[in-house]
Parts: structure tokens; sequence; C-alpha cells
């Protein structure tokens, strides 16, 4: 390998880019999973307060969703930019517009001053989110992967992985702070603004931080190929070149996504309904189990992706899928006991078993694209993918549950998930020995994950 890009960064570098990586992401996914927390104790409330309680949180969800079905436009929109602009511009932005739209929740009318007014604001500013978000992932993870060495690629882009458990601590532990120190009465009040206004000064330490790193390199020698042969329509467009050469990768990648996705809303928005309304559980036990459980989450991330430089993505991968299917069951089981150390059991082992998924998905994902295309490539596999899994998931656990008062057809929604995550995974190729650099070098527009691909990984 003998491509500048290819050698490990400075000592010094490599950990500044992760920390701001992380930052980031922990900001997004903080924002992020607080509308989710805040849509399951109290938005029902304070937004659709003239419908049956259930009903209520049904509809809350489906603003919750409306986040999600804006993520494959930020993906193609920042995609597209962060292959002809860089990463570094666009997770800048990213990161302005979630902290902002999040800032602005938690200034909003309530149904009670403003009426139907409030939960069109409501879903405008999540869409908002959504559209930050979907940019935000594959820019974030792919800095580093671009960055790091090959070698350890796996390690190095878990982390920006771990901003997901990192942002729902956060949140989850913000919330469960308040709802300790306040009464119903307060918190519903005006408590639940207090998250959502810290979200600006998050803002600001992210930002600082973020614009301290380099574009990647890997990029910069790609951008600078492009212009030497000044580059056809096909590069100016990366969003052609993807569906023209890796639409493979892209639906692997979207099958990738289904059980991951599905299982950590399941586990950790819907369990607050479940929890709280089938089990007899309080708000604050719901929300400790699933504090506790996002900080082993947060340490168990950076260790699968260790792993999967070991042993590959792959394997790593379909032990986290299979895990988790096979564990709804006991996962329920559980959570019905009402116990919270059996609570705190089932939501541990859970959000375990889901690392091993997460984990390897940053570098599997780089690695299938080449690096004008990655960008687009990769957040349009992983956002596209979250609205037919995340964005509906709380939702349809939710129907399921009002439907047949019975958590075992969520077991088998979930279930049905981890079946189509192994299929995905099983059917695509190993990428552990891929040189992003090579990738584009020597395979031009070729599909990582393509057999004459193959043949010439390192």
């Amino acid at each position: 390998m003998s491509s500048s890009a290819t050698a490990p960064p400075a000592p010094s570098s490599l950990p500044r880019i992760v920390a701001a990586s992380l930052i980031g992401t922990t900001i997004e996914w903080y924002d992020f999973f607080l509308y989710g927390s805040a849509a399951a104790l109290v938005f029902n409330k304070l937004f659709f307060p003239d419908s049956d309680p259930l009903v209520g949180t049904l509809l809350s969800f489906l603003t919750y969703a409306v986040g999600f079905a804006a993520r494959p436009l930020g993906a193609l929109v920042f995609g597209h930019f962060g292959d002809r602009l860089g990463r570094k511009k666009l997770l800048v932005l990213s990161l302005v517009l979630m902290g902002g739209a999040t800032f602005a929740i938690g200034l909003l009318p309530t149904h009670a001053s403003v009426g139907t007014a409030a939960p069109v604001l409501l879903t405008t500013l999540r869409l908002v989110q959504g559209f930050a978000l979907g940019g935000e992932w594959g820019g974030a993870v792919l800095l580093v992967s671009e960055h790091g060495d090959a070698r350890r690629r796996g390690f190095w882009a878990s982390w920006p992985q771990t901003g997901a458990p990192a942002g729902q601590l956060l949140a989850t532990g913000v919330l469960s702070l308040l709802t300790a120190v306040l009464s119903d009465d307060a918190f519903g009040s005006w408590g639940w603004r207090i998250p959502f206004l810290l979200s600006g000064v998050l803002v600001m330490v992210g930002l600082w931080i973020r614009l301290s790193v380099d574009e990647s390199p890997l990029f910069k020698e790609a951008a600078e190929r492009a212009e030497s042969r000044r580059a056809d329509d096909a590069e100016k467009l990366p969003l052609v070149s993807v569906l023209r050469h890796h639409w493979r990768d892209v639906l692997v990648a979207m099958g990738a996504r289904m059980a991951e996705n599905i299982s950590y809303y399941v586990i950790t928005a819907f369990i607050l309904v479940y929890a709280t309304t089938s089990a007899g559980v309080s708000k604050q036990t719901a929300l400790n189990a699933v504090l506790i459980g996002s900080a082993v989450h947060f340490a168990v991330i950076p260790a699968w992706g260790a792993l999967s430089d070991r042993v590959g993505r792959r394997p790593v991968y379909l032990f986290g899928a299979a895990g988790i299917g096979l564990w709804m069951f006991p996962f329920f089981s559980l959570v019905d006991t009402g116990s919270f150390g059996y609570l705190i059991l089932a939501v541990t082992v859970g959000l375990v078993l889901h690392g091993a998924m997460y984990a390897p998905q940053a570098a599997f994902f780089a690695e299938m694209f080449a690096t004008r295309m990655r960008y687009s490539g990769a957040s349009i596999g992983a956002q596209f993918a979250s609205v037919a899994a995340g964005a509906p998931a709380p939702l349809i656990a939710t129907a399921l549950l009002d439907g047949y008062d019975s958590s075992t057809p969520i077991a088998l929604y979930v279930i049905a998930a981890a079946v189509l995550t192994l299929v995905a995974v099983a059917v695509s190729r190993e990428t552990r020995h891929r040189d992003l650099a090579r990738v584009e070098a020597e395979d031009g527009e070729a599909s990582a994950t393509s057999p004459a691909a193959q043949a010439r990984t390192v």
C-alpha cells in the first residue's frame, strides 16, 4: 500500500479526528433521541391532548417517525455535496441544523396555547432534525475511516458509532434527573424544555472541536485526480455513480440495517411505553434501565469493532443479528416481571447484541464504496433503510400492543427483521482487508464488493 493516503496518520491527529466525530454524533443523537423519549413521555399530552392516551402516544410517535422520513433526503443532499466539497464542511452544517431545530423545540408553544399549530410546528422541526441526521452519520464515520489505519479501521470507525449510545445516555440521563427532582406537573409544564434548550450549549462545544480537524486525505487525493482529468458527469453526480456501480452494495447496506435499526428503537424508545403501560413500571424506573443499558452499550461498541478487525465484519454482524432475534422473547418476558433488575438485564443484553451489528457497520459500509461516491453510497444505504426500519418501529410496536394486547407480535416483528438482516449480510462479501484508496485507484468505479474488486484486495 504505497499511497500516502493509506498510511497511518500521526498519533496525535487520529484521536482528535475521532473526538471531533464522536462529539458531533453524540450531540446529534442526543437531539434525535431526546425527541423519542419526550414523545413517549410527554408529547402525547402537550401536543395531542384530545386523544385517548395510547392514541396520543401513537400520534406522538408518528411525528417521531417523520424525522426518519427526512433522513433519506438528507443523505442525498449531504452525500452529494460531501462527495464534491468534502466531509468536514457538511458535518459542520449538519450540526448547526440539528442543534438549531432542537433548541427551537424547547421554545415551542403547546396545544393549549396555539391549538393545532403546535403539532404542525413540532413536525416541521422534526423534519429538520431528520434531514440533518441523514447527512451526519455518513460524514462522521467516513472522516474517521478515511484517516485511520486500515489494520484497525473497524475499531477506530466504531467510535463515532458510540455517539448513538452516548447521545441516548445523555438524553435519558437528563430526562431521568428532571423526572426525579421535578413533580409530574412541573415536568409537564416547563421541565421538559430544559433538555432541548441545553442543545444550544452542546452545539457550541461541538462546533469548536469539529472546526479544528482536517479534511479527509483520501477525499483530497480523489478530488485532485478528478480535477486533473476534468471529471465527467457521473463524477459530478455521485448519486448516479452509486446507482450505476454500487446498487448491490446499497441493497446489502439497507438489509443489514433492518434488524439493527428496528431492534434499537424497540429496546430504547418503545420500551418506555411498554414498561409503563403493560408491565406497571414507573417512568423513572424505565428511564434508569435504558440509562444503564446505554452505558454498557457505549463500552462494548469499540470492543465489537476491534473484534471485527480480527475476524471480519460479517461474522460479528451475523452474530448480532442472530442474537437479537433469539433474545426478543426472553426480553419481553423479563420486562413483564416488573423487576428493575430483570428490566436492566433485558435492555442491557439487547443493546450488547445490537452493538455487534452497529460497531462494524461503519467500516463495513465505508469499505463497500469508492472514495468519490463513498459519502453518497454509505449515507443512502443507511438512511433509506431507516425509513422502513427505525421510523415505523415504535409506531408499529405500539399499534401491535394496542391491537393484540400482547408482546408476542412485537417479538415476531423484530425476529422477522433479524432474518432479513441475516440474509443480506450472508450474501455480502467480506471487506475487512480492503484498502480504501485502492478501491478508487485500481478499481475505478467498480463496486468494492464485486468479484473483480475482491481479487485485487490486500
